[in-house]
């Protein structure tokens, strides 16, 4: 059958949430993941499974975040395919999936799983943080290469770092809780203390970093690996670094609505994300829950397993819980080096 893929205004949302959720056989799909990818996967499981409709609802984590709050009493997707963690557990403390435990799920990194009580989500892949070092402007500039995130509090790189405001950037906020759970508390506000001496800028997109730091605008970007390897590729004298305290990371994840009508086709959904879809996210992304099915860049072969070997024990839950405290207290300290919104 034929798959509808629709990037949806809200005059048509309110259409959509007015039509009810989806029946029997077909399913209505929310998402905020990557526009070209969530098509990529959506069109994948249509050919895999021609006798679902799949219909898809994507915006913003943040617009789609208030648009399923705001239908929490009356629910009309029926999955949840891709939203960050930490936003998408706020919405599993207010009930709002249905639980399942999927096929495979024991055969993933057990960190992608929801271990508090019932599962009701499962984490499919992800991104983490790193340092993107511009390797001509550093030399030019006598600086010494930073090897973990304690060096770039050296007073030699003042002014010269860039960083996202983790109120705008979900790169940003995984950075930031990272440090609070590696560190503790305390010494991680002493290091941002530290850290923010150095900072010429804070950006609202957690890629502007690291092409900063590709084209020499700041030597150093505090961005992604996704990023950094797309730019590397690309030609510019850059390396990525990846802090010998480890690296946080955010993924995306999988959930059944409650209230749906339609919880076999669900089900079917949720289980093909950790088969099938499992090697469709691995051509893909650097950061899945099954190692075992990521297609190695033959241009980088070792850099996927250098990433995911350094990856925190991340605490998703708290994270989430203490996100609006993180970001208000982080914007109280730090906010006035962050660039104007455009």
């Amino acid at each position: 059958m034929k798959f509808s893929y629709k990037k949806l205004a809200m005059g048509v949302l309110a259409s959509v949430m007015l039509a009810g959720a989806a029946s029997a056989g077909e399913l209505l799909v929310y998402s905020s993941t990557d526009a070209d990818n969530l098509k990529y996967y959506m069109d994948n499981f249509q050919k895999d499974n021609p006798d679902i409709k799949v219909k898809v609802v994507r915006e913003s984590t943040g617009t789609m975040a208030a648009k399923m709050m705001a239908e929490k009493d009356n629910p009309q997707a029926d999955v949840l395919f891709e939203m960050a963690a930490t936003v998408a557990l706020n919405m599993e403390t207010q009930g709002m999936f249905h639980p399942y435990t999927p096929k495979g799920m024991d055969k993933i990194d057990q960190r992608y799983v929801d271990k508090e009580g019932e599962v009701n989500w499962v984490g499919n892949y992800g991104w983490a943080g790193c340092i993107c070092w511009n390797t001509v402007e550093a030399k030019k500039l006598g600086l010494p290469k930073p090897k973990s995130w304690a060096d770039l509090t050296n007073p030699v790189y003042k002014g010269l770092i860039s960083m996202p405001n983790p109120n705008s950037s979900g790169t940003g906020f995984l950075d930031v809780s990272s440090w609070i759970q590696v560190m503790g508390e305390d010494a991680a506000w002493d290091y941002m203390d530290a850290l923010h001496k150095n900072i010429g800028v804070y950006t609202h997109s957690g890629s502007k970093p690291c092409k900063q730091s590709g084209s020499g605008e700041f030597p150093i970007g505090i961005s992604w690996p996704g990023r950094a390897i797309k730019i590397i590729k690309a030609g510019a004298p850059m390396e990525m670094i990846i802090p010998e305290e480890g690296i946080g990371w955010e993924m995306q994840v999988v959930a059944i609505m409650k209230g749906t009508k339609n919880l076999e086709d669900s089900k079917r959904l949720i289980d093909w994300t950790l088969g099938r879809g499992m090697e469709l996210f691995g051509e893909r992304q650097s950061i899945i829950a099954d190692t075992s099915k990521i297609t190695p860049d033959p241009e980088l072969p070792n850099f996927f397993k250098e990433v995911n070997a350094k990856l925190i024990d991340n605490k998703f839950a708290w994270a989430a819980a203490n996100k609006d405290r993180i970001v208000k207290k982080w914007k109280e300290r730090y906010d006035g080096k962050t660039e104007p919104k455009k």
